[in-house]
């Protein structure tokens, strides 16, 4: 397959799981806003969609700001290394890489915080740049971020393929007219990616290499 095609990962739920670090980050805004405190499992729904969206639906929008910036103030020291990489990533980023596919990181976290969590778990090798947000909220909305992607790399639709777990990975992806292959152990149904138009799901890494080359031709 040509060097020109483009590879678009996204980050929580696709490449790490990142649920400790995340809802026990939450759980610290909640404390200390003075709300309830659910349980992780019950935050499992917060992993993906943009941060300040979850404080809105858990705090209210005049508090969500607040809510956020506690978020940060642990998840900076230690929540976002409260994570796991998903096994079989690192064999897949390395096939893919020796193929000579480029490889980006396409995250709605801040990049500031991707940046750190791709170099942690030594993924730097495979990607050639890591695009998140900004921390004023900048890029927060998935098809923005590929928007301003498709800018910078000069990415060809017919030459380009989206990852990730969530809706938000899909529309994403639909509004620069990419393929998207959506991933089953991360955080979004089948129903939620399918109701939104993935192309294809997978059940392990191994199987998004045929995939790529079957969307891709």
């Amino acid at each position: 397959m040509s060097r020109e095609t483009l590879i678009l990962f996204d980050l929580d739920g696709t490449l790490t799981d990142p649920k400790p670090g995340i809802t026990g980050s939450i759980q610290y805004a909640l404390e200390r806003l003075g709300e309830n405190v659910p349980h992780a499992d019950e935050l499992e729904w917060t992993i993906g969609p943009p941060l300040r969206l979850n404080f809105v639906k858990l705090v209210g929008e005049a508090r969500a700001d607040e809510g956020v910036r506690l978020y940060r103030e642990r998840f900076g020291e230690t929540g976002l290394f409260e994570n796991r990489l998903i096994d079989g990533i690192p064999a897949l980023l390395e096939s893919l890489h020796a193929q000579g596919h480029k490889m980006v990181v396409a995250t709605s976290k801040p990049h500031v915080f991707a940046s750190r969590i791709v170099t942690h778990f030594g993924l730097d090798p495979y990607f050639s740049t890591v695009y998140g947000s900004e921390l004023d909220g900048t890029r927060v909305d998935k098809r923005d971020l590929l928007r301003y992607i498709q800018r910078k790399e000069q990415l060809r639709s017919d030459r380009a393929v989206m990852i990730g777990d969530r809706e938000h990975d899909v529309y994403g992806a639909k509004a620069i007219e990419i393929p998207t292959i959506g991933v089953r152990w991360g955080y979004g149904s089948d129903e939620e990616l399918q109701q939104a138009g993935v192309h294809v799901l997978v059940d392990a890494p191994h199987e998004i290499d045929t995939q790529i080359q079957i969307l891709l031709g």
